[in-house]
């Protein structure tokens, strides 16, 4: 075991912990002992580290684990036929191991595939576009002793548009090193002014000025600084993240080595999301190809620059997607979201300043090494240069990539993916944004908000479509569970507040809640916005205020102007517990 010759370094207990559940399928108590002993850590802290993130296990698991996304995409494409039929092959139930200690099944969020669900993962290898039949034949395939080499699918990507608009940004040719090539010839503070005058801004969704956070990262007075590239692409319905690692996995080590230079870092990680798994050899293989050709290590081009880079895995965790959390979690310590003290360009990673940004933003600062800052800055719109990448599924005919120029119409990119029939599309995953077939004519934009005459909406990356035969309720049942889920549990209002959001939907949904209490959701949501410790719980009942306005008609069927007891339903659920009891 690679612990026992590194001796007391916190920062690899996730790699760690990796290593023991790879082995024999669980972390035991013995390894935990063995861990506290060599590291210096609490066993009860490392309990609690494990406990956090939801792929690490305490008890022991079949052969096989698999994985099957439950995400509303996944539903509306067959998800419930899929499991099913794993149950019905493997001899399991959700939630535990068969009989044999073949095969564990488990639910999990989603895993990036949405674009060919129903997905499942089987040890971390994928299997998409799943049916019935499929099933059948994985899990004899495995029976027989077969490997899951043979079986699992090489994911496709579904680049469905670049950009028609003269060259795509991102989905152009890629030469390697072009962009490196060009960045040594500047000085880092002229990198920046690049960065700034291109008009790049976060393309995680919280559109910040890229070149005005990397000015922050170079000021900041340290000897030590640090990059992070965020790969933990958590956000259902999101997967352009993975299309960008799966193809250009040198564009996104290229970004980083720009960022490093310009803020004055010397190492890098990427933060890989477990569901990724399957891609982290293709990355490493890359990064050691990288220094091979001097890209990486010392003296990048004959210049005095040393970079280098390394891979950290995530095991689970929605919230690490805030780069605060995502801190913790490579300091070895659960994912919770950091209290706004300091920003991570002032003191981050091991309390030294570090620029987080994601896959995209990244790859796009290449970009603009490569081909300059006028180029990207003249495509989009007045305030949101550029173009953008969304993840784009459920009720369509072209699910996949689209890579658009801000400007484009909520219309143009349902004609695009061959989507009618809308009914209800969100924006930005489950805690973004509503729209519906009266808003056909917003603009997708970065930072501008609009006004009812000329509306826009912030596009972040996710959308999904859902037509008219899906029942609104099952959708907003879905995303409230997630959320449920997904709580880090540390701030009350969030942990307790989507428990009881989830409680007031489900009476909502039975015809059992006044007009009030629908109307009283709003009071709940606005306590969670206000008193909620991160973006999390501060967004994650938009999408239920949002359908209350944009679904009125529903709701209004749904409520009652007073209170009905209903003799019949109290009594069932009274023999349900004495029965259970």
């Amino acid at each position: 075991m690679k612990y026992a010759a590194t001796g007391k370094d916190r920062t690899q207990l996730l790699e760690y912990l990796w290593e023991f559940q790879n082995e024999k399928g669980y972390i035991s108590t013995s390894d935990i002992k063995k861990l506290s002993k060599e590291l210096g850590i609490s066993w009860i802290e490392i309990e609690g580290v494990i406990s956090f993130y939801h792929f690490f296990k305490r008890k022991p698991t079949g052969k096989y684990t698999i994985y099957l996304n439950n995400s509303m995409i996944s539903e509306i494409k067959g998800f419930h036929k899929i499991r099913e039929a794993l149950e019905k092959e493997t001899g399991a139930v959700f939630g535990g191991t068969d009989p044999t200690g073949t095969f564990s099944l488990f639910e999990t969020s989603c895993i990036g595939l949405s674009d060919q669900e129903p997905a499942a993962l089987i040890n971390f290898m994928p299997v998409v576009n799943l049916t019935p039949g499929k099933v059948k034949n994985i899990i004899e395939h495995l029976r027989k002793g077969g490997k899951i080499e043979e079986i699992k699918d090489e994911v496709k990507d579904y680049i469905r548009y670049k950009n028609d608009k003269g060259e795509p940004v991102l989905f152009r040719e890629y030469k390697e090193g072009e962009s490196i090539l060009k960045l040594v010839k500047k000085h880092p503070q002229e990198v920046i002014q690049d960065i700034k005058d291109s008009g790049l801004t976060g393309r995680g969704g919280a559109f910040f000025p890229t070149g005005l956070k990397w000015e922050f990262a170079r000021h900041s007075q340290s000897m030590q600084k640090y990059i992070i590239c965020n790969a933990d692409e958590g956000e259902p319905g999101t997967f352009k993240d993975r299309v960008l690692i799966n193809q250009m996995p040198g564009l996104m080590l290229e970004g980083m080595i720009t960022a490093g230079y310009a803020i004055g870092a010397n190492k890098g990680f990427i933060y890989l999301r477990a569901e990724y798994r399957f891609l982290k050899k293709k990355i490493e293989d890359t990064i050691q190809h990288f220094y091979d050709i001097g890209l990486l290590g010392e003296n990048i081009l004959g210049k005095s620059f040393d970079f280098d880079i390394s891979v950290v895995m995530g095991a689970g965790a929605y919230v690490c997607g805030e780069e605060t959390a995502l801190i913790e979690s490579m300091e070895g310590k659960r994912g919770g979201p950091r209290t706004k003290v300091f920003f991570p360009v002032e003191r981050g990673y091991l309390d030294k300043p570090t620029l987080v940004n994601n896959v995209e933003t990244l790859c796009v600062a290449a970009r603009i090494m490569e081909f300059g800052s006028e180029i990207f800055s003249k495509k989009g719109t007045e305030n949101s240069q550029g173009t953008k990448l969304l993840s784009i599924s459920g009720d369509c005919k072209k699910p996949g990539i689209y890579e658009i120029e801000w400007g484009m119409t909520i219309e143009e990119m349902l004609n695009l993916c061959e989507a009618d029939d809308v009914n209800y599309i969100q924006f930005n995953g489950f805690a973004g944004t509503i729209r519906t077939k009266e808003d056909l004519h917003h603009i997708i934009s970065g930072v501008e908000m609009g006004n009812k005459y000329n509306p826009y909406i912030r596009g972040g990356g996710s959308v999904m479509i859902f037509n008219s035969k899906r029942d609104v309720f099952d959708i907003l049942t879905n995303f409230s569970n997630f959320f449920i889920a997904e709580s880090c549990g540390l701030c009350t209002p969030c942990r307790a507040g989507n428990y009881l959001m989830g409680k007031r939907l489900e009476k909502i949904k039975k015809g059992e809640a006044t007009f009030d209490e629908i109307e009283e959701i709003k009071t709940w949501a606005k306590v969670l916005r206000d008193t909620s410790r991160c973006g999390l719980g501060k967004t994650s009942t938009n999408f239920m205020v949002e359908a209350i306005d944009k679904f009125p008609e529903i709701f209004k069927e749904k409520g009652q102007k007073e209170k009905s007891f209903n003799l019949s339903a109290a009594l069932n659920d009274y023999y349900d517990y004495v029965k259970n009891n």
